[in-house]
């Protein structure tokens, strides 16, 4: 009988009881949860349960007090929110960070232009830089009426799908959402929640917080639960109803049939 050694692939991305204190409150406490390559997770919690810190360690722009995070099984660290950029992590938050009198050539470029030098100048390639915009974001079905257009002037919708495609076009391999979907009409969030089934099959792995349960069914693949700055629980969407994660978030056991009110 032949010698065989099973490996197995490490998650794309994880936390490694990861903690934050403010003062004398634990914001954060001793959390682990791993983002296997291709998953879509949610993280939920009530107002104070520690979610926007856990992701803000996430993505760099809070340096956790204990903990670590690996990517591939690699321990990284960050510093800044622009280390974690470098290593694949981009978050678009729900005001999308566009620059509103810029068009959407310049927004998918935006930090990362591309430019020739000619002697001591330094000039845009905009020919190119406009056929890239083009080939990303119908690469990723992202809809717009022009790309020469100011993003002041698109819809939520357009502007939530050129926000994500910056993010992809610049190298992201995991994405945190923030609110993906808020104030968005129901045609632009089927076009969110296409885009981001789209960014599943391609293999990112994509973090979405928001309090909109409904958004959260519709959107993820597994919904992890913090309360009190803990995780009290992950659960597949498709193995979990809005009851239980309701409970989940507030610790208080659902009413029984019969009970008195």
């Amino acid at each position: 009988m032949s010698d065989q050694t099973h490996t197995t692939s490490p998650p794309h991305f994880a936390a490694h009881n990861l903690s934050k204190h403010y003062g004398g409150v634990a914001a954060v406490s001793d959390v682990s949860i791993e983002f296997p390559a291709g998953s879509v997770t949610a993280v939920v919690g009530d107002n104070g349960a520690g979610k926007s810190t856990m992701i803000k360690m996430l993505c760099g722009a809070v340096r956790p007090d204990a903990g670590h995070l690996t990517i591939g099984g690699d321990e990284v660290r960050f510093t800044t929110p622009a280390a974690a950029r470098d290593a694949g992590i981009a978050t678009v938050y729900q005001d999308l960070a566009l620059a509103d009198h810029r068009n959407v050539v310049e927004n998918l470029y935006l930090g990362r232009e591309e430019v020739r030098k000619i002697g001591p100048l330094r000039l845009l390639r905009r020919s190119a830089m406009r056929r890239g915009a083009l080939e990303a974001l119908a690469d990723l079905k992202v809809r717009v009426p022009n790309v020469d257009r100011e993003a002041r002037t698109l819809s939520g919708g357009q502007r939530q799908g050129v926000a994500i495609a910056r993010a992809v076009h610049q190298g992201a391999t995991i994405l945190v959402m923030d609110e993906p979907m808020a104030a968005l009409g129901l045609q632009e969030q089927g076009r969110v929640i296409a885009l981001v089934q789209r960014l599943a099959e391609r293999g990112l792995t994509q973090l979405i917080v928001s309090h909109n349960l409904d958004h959260v069914f519709q959107l993820a693949t597994r919904i992890a639960v913090m309360r009190l700055g803990t995780l009290v629980a992950i659960r597949d969407t498709a193995e979990t109803d809005r009851s239980e994660i309701l409970h989940l978030i507030s610790g208080i056991e659902p009413a029984k049939r019969g009970d008195a009110t």
